[in-house]
């Protein structure tokens, strides 16, 4: 017995000294982060400074490159262009007060990649926070700005909010897209159901990848038994941040409300006879050809279970009427205060691998 208490003290005593160790890997490289990226701002302003007051052009910034490897020769990170990204980064964010800080809080070229890619403030800071709270990877970033993810994630139509855990409703959000673009697929107009889920089979990793990277395929016409009757879900994939299964229908017309409810039993089927006790609740996707978005809300208004809606395409662009559809820049600075508000705590050990990556990444 006494030989079992030492056992579990000495885990314990164990399991507080890497913690220690992990706490501390992640402080240090969390302040080179931070020293760097203030180098780099402070740069950026001497020069917009010295620009503004003395009618200095760009050229001075080739000269400074220049002198600067003259001093420190091998030194990375000053060459002429990224100086004038530097500058640039000064006046893009000099005058954003709820940025400035965040901006410190990711990777330089993370950064880069979102003020050169990014052209509106409120974009840039959904795309920050997300980067931060997520850990997303320089490339995974730059995926989720061209498959337009920030308009996407303000129009899609899910019942999260009222149906899943709080610390998981935005990761949950942006694992449903409003729209799918299946350009991938060679597909006439007039197609079936049937036809429609053999060509993202015969297609699987680039249907994969526009379903946002972080899901896993378990199954197409995944059976399942209840009551002695058999049913049938048209995909079943995993996503892997999330901890959870995802059930997902492929509809070829317009969004009908039995739909939510077909796939409401699908969930609850999954959660009892499927999902293991350490995931999370299944989630469904409704992916159907159009939706009239007033009969997607009123549809899910009561469900029970989180269900998303989306519609596909087999083209990439974001239609005009959608645009018309984005809310207010106020309810966007809404959504994203609350986005910060809801922001879980990444586990100090994701905290690290994320912050290791950075001289990898910049």
């Amino acid at each position: 017995m006494n030989n079992e208490l030492i056992s579990e003290d000495y885990k314990d005593f164990i399991g507080e000294i890497k913690n220690k160790i992990r706490n501390s890997q992640y402080e240090a490289m969390k302040a080179v982060n931070q020293t760097l990226i203030s180098l780099y701002w402070g740069i950026g302003q001497e020069i917009y400074n010295q620009q503004n007051e003395k009618g200095w052009g760009k050229s001075i910034v080739e000269v400074l490159a220049k002198e600067i490897q003259k001093d420190f020769p091998g030194v990375k990170g000053f060459s002429s262009s990224n100086l004038w990204r530097m500058r640039n980064f000064y006046v893009t964010y000099s005058n954003v007060e709820n940025l400035a800080p965040l901006v410190r809080e990711i990777s330089w070229s993370k950064n880069i990649a979102i003020m050169e890619k990014c052209k509106e403030q409120l974009e840039r800071e959904f795309y920050i926070k997300m980067t931060k709270k997520y850990g997303w990877t320089k490339d995974v970033l730059i995926n989720h700005i061209e498959n337009k993810s920030y308009e996407k994630y303000l129009l899609n139509q899910t019942n999260f909010d009222e149906t899943l855990p709080e610390k998981y409703v935005n990761q949950a959000k942006l694992a449903v897209k409003d729209e799918y673009i299946f350009d991938f697929m060679e597909l006439s107009d007039q197609h079936s159901e049937r036809e429609l889920e053999e060509s993202l089979l015969n297609n699987i990793r680039a249907f994969l990848e526009e379903m946002g990277g972080n899901f896993a395929f378990m199954g197409s016409q995944y059976h399942i038994n209840v009551g002695g009757d058999d049913f049938y879900i048209d995909l079943l994939l995993y996503h892997r941040s999330l901890k959870s299964l995802v059930a997902i229908e492929l509809k070829i017309g317009d969004f009908k409300p039995e739909f939510v409810g077909q796939l409401q039993f699908y969930l609850t089927a999954l959660d009892k006879q499927v999902k293991m006790e350490h995931e999370n609740p299944s989630i469904g996707i409704i992916i159907c050809k159009n939706k009239n978005r007033t009969v997607v809300e009123y549809a899910l208004n009561d469900s029970y279970k989180p269900i998303g809606v989306a519609t596909y395409q087999i083209r990439d662009t974001l239609p005009e009427q959608m645009k018309n559809l984005l809310p207010s820049p106020e309810e966007i600075e809404k959504r994203l205060k609350d986005l910060g508000k809801k922001c879980f705590a990444i586990s100090k050990i994701e905290d690290i691998e994320y912050l290791e990556k950075i001289n990898k990444c910049s």
